[in-house]
């Protein structure tokens, strides 16, 4: 087997737990090897650090499997895949979840998500890349012994960041094709995922105990949810007893699905929608929702305009959800990121009631929880609102938070009451 020796003085992050060796950490390599080939890596003077995967196309030169000597083979991989499995069952509501997620259930580069019975795979790095095969059966043959019989999987690996370890970006079918469309249920709410064309892996599971968390604070009241992308905030909103809710966003693709999801609830969607799309819905539909005086709406604009408009026409709410797109994926960028989550921040908070709430956050892994705070605070001081914190959260459990792999931590998402200076 090839090995890797470490520079002396390098291999900080792999020492304190973490799963990268990255290029400029590395003094020399020794043996034949191909990239994707798992490799062993010592430490300046021969200590032996564990095995990972190697691609010289990467700045991520080795992704760590193992340590302290466990020998990577089918056999750990298949165990790799049960603990991952086994975890979620005592964690999580598991009808729809994350089973597998990359480095913090060691089995860095790929991610897999449970749609009810169909599973969406994310393969983002060469050597995992060849065992996704075994990774794929081998938690089709787990589920089943729980009584899931995986209906169909599909990959999307579309992410550019493919091309980074050497690969291009792929998605397709792994296996028998199927309908696409799948409809689950989180929360007693039900969403059509689409695993083929949503994005990500077509619905965002890291929020699933946050919708929960926060639903109930806008019963009989006004709600604005931004960045809406398939409603699933509004959604939750709308179930708990908002007697008004308002959902933006600016893709119109990702709210005709939004709208969809709450004609498939029982909703009183009031936005204009295809017959056939409104005629499937109801079809679907198998809820019995008491929608006498409310409603739901979706509106298709850019939120950074549109709060300044909401604001120059004197609106308010009961309860203003933030859940924007990550403002910066780079270290370089976060400058510029923290402008946009202090303005739109500023905006919502006054947008809110006397004594309403805001629920924002960040799913940037850049923007860390400490500089979030303090552009919060600052956006409170511009808006001249006090903030009560309620409760601070993260990723749902089936995205566990990886200590020392600080990229596994990387939502961050905080309630507040929000009170008028006096």
């Amino acid at each position: 087997m090839a090995k890797v020796i470490l520079k002396k003085g390098e291999g900080r992050t792999i020492k304190a737990g973490g799963a990268w060796v990255f290029d400029n950490e590395i003094d020399k390599t020794e043996g034949e090897f191909a990239n994707g080939d798992v490799i062993s890596v010592e430490d300046f003077d021969g200590y032996p650090m564990g095995y990972g995967f190697i691609n010289t196309n990467s700045k991520i030169r080795v992704r760590m499997l193992s340590r302290r000597g466990s020998e990577v083979n089918d056999e750990f991989i298949r165990d790799r895949v049960r603990a991952a499995w086994e975890y979620r069952k005592k964690t999580v509501d598991t009808s729809s979840c994350r089973v597998i997620f990359g480095e913090a259930d060691f089995l860095p580069g790929i991610v897999i998500d449970k749609f009810e019975d169909v599973l969406v795979v994310e393969s983002l790095a060469l050597g995992i890349d060849r065992m996704k095969p075994l990774i794929v059966e081998t938690l089709k043959e787990e589920l089943l012994k729980d009584g899931i019989k995986v209906r169909g999987v599909y990959e999307r690996s579309d992410a550019p960041v493919r091309k980074k370890e050497g690969m291009e970006p792929f998605k397709g079918f792994i296996g028998e094709t199927f309908d696409t469309e799948v409809k689950i249920k989180e929360n007693d709410v039900r969403y059509y995922v689409d695993v083929m064309d949503g994005q990500k892996t077509g619905f965002f599971l890291d929020q699933k105990y946050n919708r929960l968390a926060v639903r109930g604070l806008g019963k009989g009241g006004r709600v604005l949810d931004c960045f809406t992308h398939t409603g699933s905030f509004a959604l939750n909103a709308y179930y708990a007893g908002a007697k008004e809710v308002i959902a933006v966003d600016a893709s119109e693709l990702a709210l005709e699905q939004a709208r969809k999801n709450a004609l498939l609830n029982g909703f009183n969607m009031i936005d204009d929608i295809s017959e056939e799309a409104r005629a499937k819905a109801e079809a679907d539909c198998c809820a019995k929702v008491d929608n006498a005086g409310r409603s739901i709406s979706f509106k298709c604009a850019d939120v950074l305009d549109l709060l300044p408009e909401l604001e120059k026409k004197g609106e308010s709410f009961d309860l203003v959800i933030l859940d924007p797109p990550a403002f910066t994926k780079s270290r370089e960028a976060t400058k510029k990121a923290v402008k946009g989550y202090r303005d739109i921040n500023m905006r919502g908070m006054k947008l809110v009631k006397n004594g309403g709430f805001l629920a924002t956050c960040s799913c940037s892994h850049f923007m860390t929880e400490e500089l979030f705070k303090k552009t919060i605070a600052e956006a409170a001081h511009a808006a001249h609102k006090r903030l009560r914190q309620i409760e601070f959260r993260t990723q749902s459990q089936d995205h566990p938070i990886l200590w020392a792999a600080d990229n596994s931590y990387y939502l961050k998402f905080i309630i507040f009451q929000v009170v008028d200076e006096r």
